[in-house]
């Protein structure tokens, strides 16, 4: 596994926590390398459900060590959230289990109340932030603004770029969106338990860990957060997230050299959904849509906003392929589709009256696009309690078989439920 990613190759929500926990059972390491709050990895074993935010998919796993790098916003209060239900759940009983860089930036209340202070000034025209504060965090980080978690345990530095960081943030808070502005001191006295709490997962460098992981032959996973399609700079630009969703960004996020990456694992559903604004080809806004959103509780776990649903598309499947170096597959909520006379497959789009067979570099352009749907039988059978492949319906075989040879990558494992048992293999990835 030495240096594998985990990637969404959709518009995110794929089952990528689920996937990671399930791999983690043969990972020495996990780690998250960018994105915040805003993921929401859920994780079902044993009939017990867990939802993740920032701690990797791999805490259920108490032999395997967890990192968050300085590629991630850390929302620090919320992430001692985590930590305390986990615990109280018998998890992380052993703090030295997740590592927290402390060259992540960290996300602070008044990120959060810029965020939906600048969201709701947006009026018609807004983006589907999720309102974890994660763009301004970033934006800090550009303007060289941002808290690092580090800086919450040297108090002179801390309210030095408290001072900074504020005086902006407050004028906007008052002046343009009308909202409560922020006392530096009363930050850095929340922030001050909330360093105590923390210091237990204080790592000063995950770079440095994660390199001697890999340069002495341990199995490191790297989880990705969101989608593809999100992606700040090959996304759905601006209907994206703030950070580079991409498998190319384990490696700066972590603080590795991409030699070290030897697969890539591209994460998508046997349809697709998205959340928020911004093109959807192969959108259903009918009651097929519906009953796939229904049936396969398409509801944000972050935000529990209703994510929209449509047919697989092969052609943004492809291009997350490319910009990724995906190198194999993994099929996830193929359960879902059970129960439909016929199952639709986008191939290309016509725009223009021309036949495109790649995605449109423009989001303007995606928007006009009129998907090309092929049809294949569907099928009836319940197949979430099935164990083996042979046990699988013909039709979702014959459906298997058609993405893997449109999409000329393998398929090698495949989700039918959430539960971490309900995963059957087409190829082992991993071996103990």
């Amino acid at each position: 596994m030495s240096g594998t990613v985990v990637v969404g190759a959709q518009w995110g929500d794929e089952g990528k926590g689920k996937l990671v926990d399930v791999f983690a059972a043969n990972a020495d390491f996990v780690v998250r390398y960018q994105g915040g709050a805003n993921a929401g990895h859920t994780l079902v074993v044993n009939g017990i459900k867990t939802v993740l935010h920032l701690v990797p998919s791999g805490i259920l796993h108490p032999e395997t060590t967890c990192l968050v790098t300085s590629g991630v916003v850390v929302d620090v209060i919320g992430i001692l959230n985590e930590i305390n239900a986990l615990k109280a759940n018998g998890h992380l009983q052993n703090p030295k289990q997740l590592l927290i860089s402390d060259l992540a930036t960290a996300i602070l209340p008044y990120h959060k109340a810029f965020d939906a202070a600048r969201e709701a000034a947006l009026s018609d025209e807004k983006i589907g932030t999720t309102g974890r504060g994660i763009g301004p965090a970033y934006e800090d980080r550009a303007s060289r603004l941002a808290i690092l978690v580090g800086d919450l345990y040297d108090r002179d530095t801390l309210k030095k770029k408290l001072e900074m960081g504020l005086r902006e943030k407050n004028f906007l808070l008052e002046h343009y969106y009308k909202v409560p502005t922020f006392k530096v001191d009363d930050i850095m006295s929340q922030l001050e338990q909330v360093a105590k709490d923390l210091a237990p997962y204080r790592c000063r460098d995950t770079s440095s860990v994660i390199n001697k992981a890999l340069k002495t032959g341990k199995r490191v996973l790297f989880e990705g957060a969101q989608g593809t399609m999100l992606d700040i700079l090959h996304g759905t630009y601006p209907y994206v997230t703030s950070s580079s969703t991409l498998a190319g960004s384990a490696c700066t996020g972590a603080g590795i050299g991409p030699t070290h990456i030897q697969k890539v694992i591209g994460v998508f559903k046997a349809y697709t959904t998205r959340v928020g604004s911004g093109p959807f080809p192969t959108e259903l806004a009918d009651e097929v849509g519906k009953k796939i959103q229904m049936d396969g509780n398409e509801f944000g776990s972050t935000t529990g906003r209703s994510r929209r649903c449509g047919w697989l598309d092969l052609v943004a499947l492809k291009y997350a392929i490319r910009v990724n170096g995906i190198t194999n597959l993994a099929l996830m909520k193929l359960d879902v589709l059970s129960g439909h006379e016929r199952v639709g497959i986008c191939t290309g789009y016509k725009l223009n009256g021309e036949m495109l067979t790649d995605l449109p570099p423009n989001s303007y352009e995606l928007e006009r696009v009129e998907p090309v749907i092929e049809y294949l039988p569907g099928w009836k059978e319940d197949i979430s309690k099935l164990t083996t492949l042979k046990d699988l319906p013909r039709a979702t075989t014959n459906y298997i078989d058609y993405i893997g040879t449109q999409l000329g990558t393998p398929i090698d494992v495949i989700s039918i439920g959430p539960g971490r048992d309900q995963t059957l293999w087409v190829k082992p990835l991993f071996t103990n």
